[in-house]
């Protein structure tokens, strides 16, 4: 992948949502590159949750992404050379049940972070993270590319494009020649241990089969671009890395799997039980639900031509990994050795 691990080592990080699934992934790897962490986020939302289970080292903040001041003191305090935007109401149905509260923390926690940066002057590479919903989903076959017109369909998907929309004006009418790096990241689906949130196929498959009862699966025909989650963060290490000291490289990132990985749902509830073995079983329970698109692929030409980003870990890979690290969890056997191993075992195909 042509990334310098050495170029983490004592950079001092910002990472807002760092108590989530992907925040605490992203901050146990940033741990074992030796940078300086400062983490921003609400409580974890679930019980359990990966960030209590793995207590990663870094300094914590428990805020609210909305509270401006509170944000602002502690971003001064932490004096970031990096900061990577993650925190953000991440799910589809509850963007449904709570538009409001889904639109002020996506877009006004964008203005937030970003008004930070402005005000503070000390980061030279940022990240938003988005997602691969933002576009105007025509149920193309072919994936979606950077420069296809923004207009998500729900309101976590539309609060995401807003957040894009958002970004491209700070760039346009603040961060020009200021020698500030300002990118995007619009990733796929992620998979791997530790994510707990509900109406997730993953999690849902592991809580089903720790029970030894049946996954339930309500979209098996949706075809999405899944991939592990440590495919989707070194990506997102590599844009940070690589745009550190050239601004040319700003700009938006698809970042997702190779074609043959984007699969149904169902596809992947299968693969899931294989990996899982003990006779693991689904089932087609299709109800009535608020829309979700039924096909969403994303073109990633970009960052492989731009930066020789290549993913890894294929789906069948990446399942075997996330299966893993919840039968280990579910055995009562330390899962923060299966964790690092995985980090560990990916950082040395990047070298």
């Amino acid at each position: 992948m042509n990334m310098d691990i050495s170029f983490w080592s004592n950079k001092r990080v910002f990472v807002t949502g760092h108590t989530g699934f992907k925040g605490t992934w992203l901050c146990k790897i940033l741990e074992e590159l030796g940078s300086y962490v400062t983490g921003y986020a609400l409580n974890p939302l679930t019980q359990p949750n990966l960030y209590e289970l793995s207590k990663p080292n870094l300094r914590s903040v428990i805020g609210d992404i909305r509270d401006f001041d509170k944000l602002l003191v502690t971003y001064r305090e932490a004096k970031p050379d990096i900061v990577v935007h993650m925190a953000a109401q991440p799910l589809v149905f509850e963007s449904y049940r709570e538009p409001r509260y889904t639109y002020e923390t996506n877009v006004m926690g964008t203005i937030n972070i970003l008004e930070c940066i402005r005000l503070t002057e000390t980061a030279k590479s940022i990240l938003n993270v988005t997602t691969d919903k933002v576009y105007l989903n025509r149920s193309q076959i072919m994936g979606y590319k950077e420069n296809e017109e923004l207009n998500g369909y729900d309101p976590y998907s539309n609060s995401k494009s807003c957040s894009e929309l958002v970004t491209s004006s700070y760039i346009n009418s603040f961060f020009q020649n200021s020698g500030l790096s300002v990118s995007t990241a619009r990733s796929g689906n992620v998979i791997g241990g530790g994510d707990y949130a509900e109406n997730r196929i993953i999690p849902d498959c592991a809580r089903a089969l720790s029970k030894n009862e049946t996954i339930k699966i309500r979209n098996p025909y949706s075809i999405r671009p899944y991939q592990h989650v440590l495919d989707t963060l070194f990506a997102y290490l590599m844009i940070l890395e690589k745009q550190y000291d050239n601004t040319s490289l700003s700009g938006a990132y698809n970042i997702g799997p190779d074609e043959d990985d984007c699969i149904t749902s169902g596809e992947l509830a299968d693969c899931f039980c294989t990996a899982w073995g003990q006779g693991a079983k689904w089932e087609n329970v299709s109800v009535k639900t608020p829309h979700e698109d039924a096909v969403l692929k994303l073109d990633c030409t970009k960052i492989k031509e731009s930066l020789g980003w290549r993913q890894y870990w294929d789906i069948e890979q990446a399942v075997t990994k996330t299966a893993n690290w919840y039968k280990i969890y579910y055995s009562n056997k330390d899962h923060n050795i299966e964790m690092n191993e995985q980090i560990k075992d990916f950082m040395e195909l990047c070298k």
